[in-house]
Parts: structure tokens; C-alpha cells; sequence
């Protein structure tokens, strides 16, 4: 189990403390509940911009990580879909650097415009080099906007379109700093060689002083129940055909969440899955065929990406990628299959849980999602899934009117 302390201080910051005395190093997980299902529609790719702003320097620190790095730190950061996370690692005795450099960011990120030129920049270039520039890079500006209609998950976490990054000024950028990245709208996990005492002592020093600034979070529309069949077709120069179906799937908390994600590794995780073996290897219908869900908060995708072998249609393609989604749907896995996957899983979870920064992480996020008994009940909901469990969901998703289906055609 992950034994853990919480606490909310006067402005509105959770704290988690976790105590490890096994390590030397303190890691500093900071989730701020700020992601792009939060951004206006027409000033998209603010979250992932932030990203790159808050390493830009304070009006107290000009570069966050040569401070950092000077007390023996390291740092980085993530944006998706739900949460902005900022982490360090710093060598226990010099974790006060992490707390000072942490709040003062939080405090008074410094505004100007060379900086934020700066990292439009980074990120209009990320934007080219990622998603226009690379074969294939477009798929998700495209299956998104296919799947969801209504729900700002229809957008990547990069953004719409370039423009939305190459238009934003100072102004917007402040506004959208004073509402999200406030003390009662982010979670702070301190994990550890630290005692709770002086987790405590240090985050009263700290972050307390900084004022609430009263998040105003805006209110989205759910995704409604997909109830046709939608297809797209692109063309592109790439070196083969690829086929992408994006089913909808449950969210983070529910009951099927967890039988999705056992269900995309029996079908296409590795060169033991049933995709690998019958589709590729034996057919040789496709050139790779995977699965993975996407793992949102709120209702996600159950994706199915695979490369064409040339001289194959998408017509013998998707009809073969079906007839197995029908077998799954009505014959219960078997056994030794399922026990595989289960047990690869409950490890991967285990190892995963022997860093202490992962902990951090786990902490945060399950906390973000209002149940932070997930860090120590995880396996447990795993282990409940069987056969009968994965055959009823399979049957519930793969239906021809939840498939979005997107035709990526190489140019001849």
C-alpha cells in the first residue's frame, strides 16, 4: 500500500505527503487541473503552451532549471487532455530549492513578450515538426474532430490549428495564468525522504503566502452516444495505407475502464496479441496493427491504428480487423490467455510503484479524480475483470454505429 497524508492550506493547494525513507531524493509533483478539455475552442493550445511558459523564469528566477539543476534537481512536465503536471527530483537535503522555485513560479511567473515570442515559437515549430511535417503526424487533428462533436476532446492537446498559438498575446495568456494556475485549482504530492512535519513547515512557508485566485473552471458538454457510423478519407504522401477505428469507451472512473484496457492488450499489444498474430504474421494483411485507449478522465476512444501492406484494400483490411472484434465479442477469452495479460498488467503496476516519483504522480492524479484510494485499489480492479466481464464489454463497444473510422491513403 501507499501510505499517505492530506492536507489543504488556507488558499485553497491539496497537499499529499508520502514518507519514504528507502530513498535520498524528495520528488515535488505540482498537477494543475488545467488541460485542453478546458480552453476556448477558438484559443486552443493554451495548456501545452503553459508547459513551456512555466520554465521560462520567474520575476524572482530568470531560468528555473539552472537553479534547479545547481542543487542537484532535474524537472519536467507533461500536458494531456485533463491536467497540466510539473515534477522534480531533487537530493532530499536541498528540497527546499524545490519549494522555493515551485511557489515562486506558481506566485509570479514572469509576463513579458520576448518570452512568450519565445515559446510560440518552440511550439508552432513542435506544431510543424510533429503533426504537419511527419508522415502520419495529422491522425489525431483528424480522428478527433471525427469522433467527438460536442466534447472539447476533439482537439489535440497541441491545438486546432497553428494560428490559435501564433495569435495569442500577453493578455490572454495573463487571463489564462490568474484562472488556472491557482493554488485551489492545483495538487501538490510531496514524496519521499521527508517527514510530514516538515512537508508541512515548508509548504506554510512557501506556497500559504501565495493568494487564492478563485478558478473559475468553465462548464464543457458531455460527448452525446454516437448512434451512426462515421468514416473520413485523407490522402497523403506516406508510404502506405493506414486505417484508424476510434470506438468510444468509458472514462477513467468507469466500471469498464479497466476491461477496455486489458481488452486492447489481448487484441494488440505485442507480438503475442491475437492482431500481431492473425493479422500480421500469418494474413500479412497489415505491416504493424496496434490498440491502446486513450485513458481520458472523462468518456475516451478505444483505438485500433494499423499500416496497410501493400496491394491490400481497405475493404479486405477492415473486414478482417471485424471478423476478429466479432470473435472477441461472442467467445469468452481463453484462460491462459487472459491470465497472461492479467499478470503483465498487475506487474506493470507493481514495478511502476517501486519509483517514488510514479507514486508522486499516482497520487496526484488520483486525487484529480476524486478517489484517491485508486493509488492502493488499482490491481484489485484490474483482478476483477474475467472473461464474461470482457466478452460483455467488447459486445457493448464494438458496434458499427460507435466506430469512427478514418482512411489514410499513401498518394500514388
Amino acid at each position: 500500500m501507499i501510505q499517505y497524508q492530506k492536507f489543504k492550506l488556507d488558499n485553497g493547494l491539496t497537499v499529499i505527503h508520502h514518507f519514504d525513507d528507502a530513498t535520498q531524493l524528495c520528488a515535488l509533483n505540482i498537477l494543475y487541473k488545467v488541460g485542453s478539455r478546458n480552453e476556448d475552442p477558438h484559443k486552443t493550445g493554451f495548456a501545452h503552451l503553459f508547459e513551456h511558459l512555466m520554465f521560462g523564469g520567474s520575476e524572482n528566477v530568470k531560468e528555473f532549471d539552472t537553479e534547479l539543476q545547481a542543487a542537484g534537481g532535474e524537472s519536467n512536465a507533461f500536458t494531456s487532455n485533463d491536467i497540466t503536471n510539473y515534477y522534480v527530483t531533487l537530493p532530499a537535503n536541498n528540497i527546499e530549492t524545490g519549494f522555493w522555485l515551485d511557489s515562486d513560479r506558481m506566485l509570479s511567473l514572469d509576463f513579458n513578450q520576448k518570452s512568450l515570442d519565445v515559446q510560440k515559437n518552440v511550439v508552432i515549430e513542435e506544431f510543424k515538426e510533429r503533426y504537419l511535417n511527419q508522415p502520419y503526424g495529422d491522425i489525431w487533428l483528424k480522428i478527433l474532430p471525427l469522433a467527438y462533436k460536442i466534447h472539447p476532446y476533439n482537439w489535440s492537446t497541441i491545438g486546432k490549428e497553428i494560428s490559435h498559438i501564433e495569435n495569442a498575446d500577453l493578455d490572454q495568456v495573463k487571463a489564462f495564468f490568474n484562472n488556472y494556475y491557482s493554488p485551489d485549482n492545483a495538487i501538490l504530492v510531496v514524496a519521499g525522504n521527508i517527514s510530514f512535519e516538515e512537508t508541512m513547515r515548508l509548504c506554510k512557508k512557501w506556497f500559504e503566502p501565495i493568494p487564492n485566485r478563485n478558478a473559475i473552471i468553465n462548464v464543457y458538454k458531455q460527448e452525446p452516444v454516437q448512434k451512426e457510423a462515421r468514416k473520413e478519407h485523407v490522402y497523403n504522401d506516406v508510404p502506405l495505407d493506414l486505417i484508424v477505428m476510434a470506438y468510444h469507451m468509458g472514462g477513467r472512473q468507469d466500471s469498464d475502464y479497466y476491461n477496455c484496457d486489458l481488452l486492447s492488450d489481448i487484441l494488440g499489444a505485442g507480438k503475442s496479441a491475437r492482431f500481431f498474430n492473425k493479422l500480421v504474421k500469418e494474413k500479412r494483411l497489415f505491416s504493424e496493427l496496434d490498440t491502446y485507449i486513450t485513458g481520458d478522465a472523462d468518456p475516451g476512444l478505444f483505438l485500433i491504428e494499423g499500416k496497410l501492406m501493400k496491394g491490400v484494400s481497405f475493404e479486405t483490411a477492415e473486414a478482417a480487423i471485424l471478423e476478429e472484434l466479432e470473435f472477441i465479442k461472442n467467445n469468452p477469452v481463453n484462460l491462459n490467455e487472459f491470465t497472461k495479460v492479467q499478470n503483465k498488467t498487475e506487474t506493470n503496476v507493481l514495478f511502476g510503484d517501486m519509483s517514488v516519483l510514479n507514486r508522486a504522480m499516482k497520487l496526484a492524479f488520483a486525487e484529480f479524480l476524486g478517489d484517491i484510494t485508486l493509488v492502493d485499489n488499482e490491481i484489485d480492479h484490474y483482478l476483477s475483470v474475467t472473461p464474461e466481464s470482457l466478452m460483455k464489454v467488447a459486445k457493448s463497444m464494438f458496434q458499427e454505429q460507435n466506430c469512427s473510422t478514418l482512411y489514410y491513403h499513401a498518394k500514388i
